[in-house]
This record gives C-alpha cells, sequence and structure tokens, in this order.
C-alpha cells in the first residue's frame, strides 16, 4: 500500500505544494497532447481566453489528470486528507454521488475531507438585501447559453459544459455527506480544520463567496 498521503481534487491552476493534485478539466487534457490546442484555436473550436488557460496549464506539471467521479489512480485507504475547492457545484448530482464513493474509497479510515463551494445562502441574502434578480441569477452560475451556430455546437461537444450543476449551503452539504456515510460532518469557520498539518494549503480560499465543511471517513469501515 502506498504512504498516507493528501489529495486536492479539481485544482485548476492553484495546485497545493505538497500535496498530490488532480484536475480533469479539458485545460490540462489538451495540454497533455502537443499541437492539438493551437489547432483547436486555429478552427475557432478554442476562445483566446481558453487557448491561454490551456498553455498555462503546460507549467503546472505537478498537477496529474484525474476524474474523480471515474475513479483516481490511487490505492484503497491510501489518503490522509482529501480536499476540493469549488469543483463540487460543477457536478450533477449522479456525478456528486460517484465522486463521493470514490472519496470513501481513496480516504483511510478517520481519514478526513474537507469541501470548499459557493455558499448559495450568501447569495440569496444579497438579493434580498439588493432585490436585483439578474445579478443574483448570474451569480450562480447556473446558466448556460444554447449553442445555436455549428461552431458553438462543435465546440460544446469538445468542451462540453463548464457551468454550474447544483448549489449547496452549508447544511444541504452537511446532509449530503452525511448520506454518503461520512461522520463527524461539521461546517467549519474559515481557516479551521480538522487535517493535520495542512503545509500551504488555503483554508480561506475564495473566502467572501464560499462555505466550508469538513467530515470523516468511518473508522474500521471498508467503502463499497
Amino acid at each position: 500500500m502506498e504512504n498516507s498521503i493528501r489529495i486536492n481534487i479539481g485544482c485548476g491552476l492553484t495546485p497545493t505544494n505538497g500535496w498530490r493534485n488532480f484536475d480533469n478539466s479539458w485545460s490540462f487534457f489538451l495540454a497533455r497532447i502537443p499541437l492539438l490546442p493551437k489547432l483547436l484555436y486555429k478552427f475557432k473550436l478554442l476562445e483566446a481566453s481558453q487557448y491561454k488557460a490551456i498553455l498555462q496549464c503546460t507549467q503546472f506539471r505537478q498537477v496529474e489528470y484525474g476524474d474523480a467521479t471515474k475513479g483516481l489512480p490511487l490505492s484503497t485507504g491510501s489518503v490522509e486528507a482529501l480536499y476540493s475547492s469549488h469543483m463540487l457545484e460543477h457536478l450533477d448530482q449522479i456525478e456528486a454521488a460517484a465522486f463521493l464513493k470514490e472519496a470513501k474509497r481513496v480516504l483511510r479510515s478517520g481519514g478526513i475531507i474537507r469541501l470548499a463551494v459557493p455558499d448559495i445562502r450568501q447569495q440569496v441574502q444579497q438579493y434580498i438585501e439588493s432585490g436585483d434578480a439578474d445579478t443574483f441569477i448570474a451569480s450562480t452560475g447556473l446558466c448556460e447559453p444554447h449553442p445555436r451556430a455549428f461552431m458553438q455546437r462543435l465546440k460544446m461537444l469538445f468542451v462540453g459544459p463548464r457551468r454550474h450543476q447544483w448549489m449547496y449551503d452549508g447544511n444541504s452539504l452537511c446532509k449530503l455527506l452525511l448520506s454518503h456515510g461520512f461522520v463527524n460532518v461539521n461546517i467549519m469557520q474559515p481557516g479551521e480544520t480538522m487535517i493535520h498539518d495542512t503545509g500551504p494549503l488555503d483554508l480561506k480560499e475564495r473566502l467572501s463567496q464560499s462555505v466550508y465543511v469538513e467530515a470523516k471517513n468511518p473508522l474500521n469501515m471498508v467503502s463499497s
């Protein structure tokens, strides 16, 4: 069995030093294929910002391509801490369930999962105070414009949906973790954690937008 490790899932361009970092974005996938991004950009299947992001990804050699909804290249029970920030909301409910099942598999008994997500409660409160429905809907990140032109449809085929698929507050995220067998589930204050020796992990990532929840994988229990 591997030595117990700490992993950051969906790290994007902010990997954590000393942790094993995974991301399944198209940017990291395409960055691994020489010349293809340039070709897609030439034929306008990528926007300039997307092409730039792919070029940036080539600089992050410590980030591994991995999809936690389909399985990570990690041994069962080899992980002591799993962190994911602003990734879960991009998964639909079936994908979220698959991700949490995989998290339980790789976490050791007593291992800790820490999730940071956009807090829908904060967004609703801001809407109540402002009365600006348009700003509220935009803030949820849930709206995906329908591709109309052929090139837009082809781009959607390559890149897929990039908007949010679900939203959470602290209570609903706790409920989700409990429903998947995690224990000691708690909403955490910014900077607070149960993880031992976090190193440079940002415990206040996206502070103004986020709610943080941690839980433990049950002791002496083999994930199904």
